[in-house]
This record gives structure tokens, C-alpha cells and sequence, in this order.
């Protein structure tokens, strides 16, 4: 997520205040991301600094206000015409998991593949609760719960895959003393 380039979108509407840019970037991304004043004031420096935009010259605090420059405008018109680069892989968590318990002495990459499942479905559950209760009252909170549906539905399929894969290679555990795997993941599912 660039903070950077959402910040330029909010001020191409006019002047703003740090305060009022936090509050209407949650406002806009549905509050899904968490963003904390400190980094907004941050941005804003760094885009001061790179003359994307300027101040009203009021000193430093929640008074100060800010507009996009031309090199702003530009720099936002660029981000929004250029698609990010996917052209390789991110380095994924989970995918680093899978890859290293194939060849873990005494953990089975069934099993491993088998909680992350769990619990992506269970996160996937959660998400689908918070879409029937606030999605259609919110339009940018909808949005931001399809997307992060379709992302958790691809983590799916991809454990499948690799899941029929690994059967199909015949992968047989490395022999060692077992690894407890718990059976739940420690982390809880936490939604905004």
C-alpha cells in the first residue's frame, strides 16, 4: 500500500490537514489499514522534501496545512496509469514454510499444509462476517474485504496445489525426532 500516493490523491481535492488526511484516509480505505498521525506527518515531510507538495508555512503541528504541487499531480497520474511491478514472486511467508518443511527431519509437510488451511478458512469465515454486516454500508470497506477475500481464496488453492503436487512426488518426511506442530495457529484471528 503506498500511504505516499494516497496522501497526493486526497490533496488533489484541496488543501488538508494532517489530521484530516488520517482521518479521511480511514474514511476511504474502509478502515482496514491502520494509519497513525506520525506517519502521516512523516509523509507529508518526505513529500515536502521531494516537492510533491507545500506547506501554508504555519509552523509544524495540526494547524499545518498542506496542497499537491504540479510535480505532485504529475507523480499521482504516473502512479495511478503505472500497474506495481508482480514480476516476481514476493517472498511469501507461507511459501517459505511449505519449501522448508519438505526437507525438516521429522515434520510432515502434510500437516504443515494442512493448519495453514485450517486456518485460512477460518480467517476467510471472519471476513465473510464482517462483509454481510458492513459492506453495504461502506462501499471502500467492501472493496477492501473482496480484495482480501480473493487473495485468501488464492492462498487456498495454491496450498491445494502444492498439496497435489507434493502427493504426486511421492515426498516422503525426513526421518528425525518429530516436531510438534500445534493443532490450532497461535495467532487469533483479529479483524478491523
Amino acid at each position: 500500500m503506498s500511504v505516499r500516493h494516497a496522501l497526493l490523491a486526497l490533496l488533489s481535492e484541496g488543501p488538508k490537514y494532517g489530521l484530516q488526511l488520517r482521518q479521511e484516509f480511514l474514511a476511504r480505505t474502509g478502515e482496514v489499514w491502520p494509519l497513525n498521525v506520525g506517519q502521516v506527518y512523516t509523509t507529508l515531510q518526505r513529500l515536502e522534501r521531494d516537492d510533491l507538495v507545500e506547506s501554508d508555512g504555519a509552523d509544524d503541528g495540526p494547524q499545518k496545512g498542506f496542497r499537491i504541487t504540479a510535480e505532485g499531480e504529475a507523480e499521482l497520474a504516473a502512479w495511478l496509469r503505472n500497474p506495481p511491478d508482480l514480476s516476481s514472486p514476493p517472498r511469501d511467508e507461507l511459501v517459505i514454510k511449505v519449501l522448508v518443511s519438505l526437507r525438516l527431519p521429522g515434520v510432515d509437510v502434510h500437516e504443515v499444509l494442512q493448519l495453514h488451511r485450517r486456518y485460512l478458512v477460518q480467517l476467510m469465515q471472519e471476513w465473510t462476517r464482517l462483509k454481510e454486516y458492513a459492506a453495504e454500508r461502506d462501499l471502500g470497506f467492501g472493496l477492501a474485504v473482496d480484495a482480501e477475500l480473493f487473495r485468501l481464496d488464492a492462498v487456498v488453492r495454491w496450498l491445494d496445489a502444492a498439496e497435489g503436487r507434493i502427493k504426486r512426488a511421492s515426498v516422503e518426511p525426513v526421518d528425525g525426532p518429530p516436531l510438534r506442530l500445534p493443532k490450532t495457529p497461535r495467532k487469533a484471528v483479529v479483524l478491523p
